[in-house]
């Protein structure tokens, strides 16, 4: 017999009763009362933290033109300005990820012009969001108010998301779409557990041995549609579809065993795989495919008419039209370009690293220096402007005790909310590993930065404890937490110089850089 989900008749419930032990293990703690406060805490750490993000956002540039990567995608954005949403250089033959990012740089080139100020503010806009969305995690995933702030101070002092929201290229805002999809994603999970809560309340979770049907889940749709536009960002989100799909699937089969439904696995198999599948593969593949609109519907768009240009036959696949067929070809050549990007052995990029140093930030980037006389202000005759991609070493040092400890927390404590983080972090780092001859940089770290915020908030609620454990016990954890936060604050503002390019004498420079591979 097929379910749905009904409610009881109010004539025919006396009064209210206490949850049972099923309804509270699905329910679980409660989130805070403190709603108010919390959009409070939220919003004047967002306004500060975007402040930070913001302040003296036009430089560095190179006497007007982008610096680093953003030579690549700061042109290709004024193209697509130009031409209304697509590139169409040729001769530059470097369009290698999709437009969303590019498209998202266009909007401010198109507030304020060709300048640093134009070509960087949406990528600004982009970490604070980050910010707003970090503080709102970490507060679901705690239960606290203070812990969602903390996590909030902590994702503002981060050297990496810092540089990047201040810098015209693509990887802030894949790290924006891929916390919001794990955001709604949270939410989802939350929502189905309520269900199935209402369900057991009103008795009749056993009518079926699948478990009942749960009805459309909007955020689970949210989740895959964000999951779709950090696709649409670089290809990369490929691994976060994956990783979020089957994170949904466990958390449906853990609800589902949780409300005590007889066959939790195949109820899932049964209820939710398939529309899981078509939020997160459907919903995000449509969405990646929205992302080319420009391109579809121009006539001049990179490679927009390779297919006839080439004259390639279609063979079995001349019912595709050709618009599709040309992406999916450009597509390839553009998969080639990656999996050819290799690096050269007598030649490597003085600036590359390879993943297994991404965790520790052990190899940064220098993204802009100049020295001598066009880099006064410092008090001194010899002066450095330098800006450069460093994790804060306070948490980036710490982030593989946080993965050890995540680790242990999921497997011996059942603890799902490490395991949520630790399914985000290493479905941005694990696929690295795939192809180690391939060009790296520590830039494409960006999206664990968050993840990595999440750990440690994690970390530091277990070492704040609980407020019922004695005033003495909370109290020593307040003051270690308060001073690890501190701690994370200095080691920000120590840093600061070179994370937005101040003029300071060359004593302070070679002060600032701690370890020989950051030189």
């Amino acid at each position: 017999m097929t379910a749905t989900l009904t409610r009881p008749d109010p004539d025919q419930t006396a009064s209210p009763q206490p949850p049972s032990d099923r309804e509270a293990t699905l329910l679980g703690k409660p989130m805070p009362a403190d709603r108010l406060r919390g959009w409070v805490v939220t919003l004047v750490l967002t306004a500060i933290g975007g402040v930070i993000r913001l302040q003296n956002l036009g430089f560095p540039t190179d006497k007007g033109a982008p610096v680093f990567d953003e030579k690549h995608y700061v042109p290709q954005a004024w193209q697509m300005l130009r031409n209304g949403g697509y590139e169409d250089n040729y001769g530059y033959e470097l369009v290698v990820h999709p437009p969303l990012a590019k498209q998202l740089i266009a909007i401010g080139e198109w507030l304020f012009g060709y300048n640093g100020w134009g070509w960087r503010f949406t990528a600004a806009l982009a970490g604070t969001v980050i910010i707003l969305l970090t503080i709102r995690i970490a507060r679901r995933l705690t239960r606290s108010t203070l812990l969602g702030g903390i996590a909030g101070i902590l994702v503002i002092c981060d050297g990496v998301l810092h540089v990047q929201s201040r810098m015209g290229m693509l990887d802030i805002f894949i790290a924006m779409f891929v916390l919001a999809g794990f955001a709604c994603l949270l939410v989802d999970r939350e929502q189905v557990r309520a269900r199935l809560a209402t369900v057991v309340a009103e008795g009749w979770i056993d009518e079926s041995p699948f478990g009942p049907r749960l009805g459309f889940r909007w955020w689970r749709f949210a989740a895959g549609l964000m999951i779709g536009l950090a696709f649409a960002v670089k290809w990369s989100g490929l691994y976060y579809m994956a990783a979020f799909g089957l994170l949904c699937v466990a958390f449906d089969v853990a609800a589902r065993r949780a409300a005590g439904v007889e066959r939790p696995w195949v109820g899932t198999l049964v209820r939710d795989v398939a529309p899981a599948l078509w939020a997160f593969v459907a919903i995000a593949f449509l969405t990646y495919l929205g992302s080319w609109w420009a391109w579809f519907a121009s006539e001049t768009g990179t490679d927009r008419h390779y297919v006839e240009i080439k004259d390639i036959a279609p063979g079995i696949f001349g019912w595709i039209p050709p618009a599709l067929r040309s992406l999916g070809d450009y597509s390839m050549n553009v998969l080639h370009f990656h999996e050819t990007l290799l690096t050269p052995k007598n030649d490597p990029h003085p600036w590359e690293s390879k993943p297994w140093t991404w965790p520790m930030g052990l190899r940064p980037m220098l993204y802009y220096i100049e020295t001598g006389s066009s880099a006064t202000g410092c008090g001194g005759s010899n002066c450095v402007r330098a800006t450069m991609l460093i994790g804060t070493p306070a948490m980036w040092w710490l982030a593989l005790p946080m993965l050890g400890w995540g680790i242990w927390r999921w497997i011996f404590r059942a603890d799902w909310r490490y395991a949520a983080v630790l399914v985000g972090y290493l479905a941005g780092l694990a696929p690295w590993f795939l192809n180690l001859d391939r060009q790296m940089y520590f830039f494409y770290a960006t999206p664990l930065a968050p993840f990595l915020v999440l750990g440690l908030t994690l970390a530091l609620g277990q070492i704040l404890g609980r407020a019922k454990r004695g005033f003495e016990r909370r109290g020593t954890g307040l003051l270690a937490v308060a001073l690890y936060t501190g701690l994370v604050v200095a080691n920000f503002a120590w840093l600061w110089p070179i994370l937005n390019g101040d003029s300071i004498t060359n004593e302070q420079w070679q002060s600032e850089l701690w370890l020989p591979s950051w030189r």
